[in-house]
């Protein structure tokens, strides 16, 4: 770890495990998400690369890249997660006080790139913690599986959720829907940019962000999970 060629734990090795490499050509609708704009991708990058080696290369536990409650926070990535006076373009370490944003769960970068361009997708995020933290990927869908059940015009607005629950109906996808979607739900409060919500946009409804996981563990937001 003392030798400089240690970095490309984060700029190699990190970057391919937590699949982050194309955060800062990733582009949210801009219709639903006017807010964003190539500074906050910028952003989300950036913190990535300054929080990965204060774990990494700090020889600390690997458990923090969980729970530690330390990031890395301009101000535009500061105004977007809430945190007040951290003003400037210079990055900092910040000691975060919600602990739904400690670690990897919480970092922006991640929730956008787990996402669809104009949603949330609780089945990416579940299947990208199955494979980049447990290690244990989920099965490819079967070819013949049945597309995502969408809002139809004219139709009340469903949760994602919802529509999720309609889809687990069948047997055949509730095999790895039944894993994965909990763990996706988890961070069903974080929209599809990374900001934190506590009302569904097209439903108009309460975010729900509890399950149950496949060994029975009930959890209700990503500090639970």
């Amino acid at each position: 770890l003392a030798d400089p060629r240690a970095v490309a734990l984060v700029t190699n090795f990190a970057q391919q495990w937590l699949d982050i490499r194309g955060i800062r050509d990733i582009v949210p609708d801009p219709v639903l998400f006017p807010e964003y704009n190539p500074d906050l991708g910028e952003a989300f990058a950036r913190e990535l690369e300054l929080f990965l080696p204060s774990v990494l290369l700090e020889d600390r536990s690997v458990l923090e890249l969980l729970n530690s409650r330390h990031t890395y926070l301009n101000e535009r990535l500061a105004l977007h997660y809430g945190v007040p006076a951290v003003p400037g373009d210079n990055f900092r370490r910040i000691d975060l006080a919600a602990e739904n944003r400690w670690g990897l769960f919480g970092k922006g970068g991640i929730l956008m790139a787990t996402s669809y361009p104009n949603r949330t997708a609780p089945v990416l995020r579940g299947a990208w913690i199955l494979e980049a933290i447990t290690g244990t990927p989920p099965a490819s869908p079967p070819p013949d599986v049945e597309a995502f059940p969408e809002t139809q015009e004219g139709e009340q607005p469903k949760t994602v959720r919802e529509r999720l629950e309609m889809h687990r109906e069948n047997p055949t996808c509730n095999s790895c829907h039944g894993v994965m979607d909990p763990l996706g739900f988890a961070h069903e409060n974080f929209d599809a940019i990374g900001a934190w919500r506590v009302k569904d946009r097209e439903a108009g409804v309460a975010i729900d962000s509890s399950g149950q996981l496949a060994d029975g563990t009930v959890v209700d937001g990503p500090a639970d999970l």
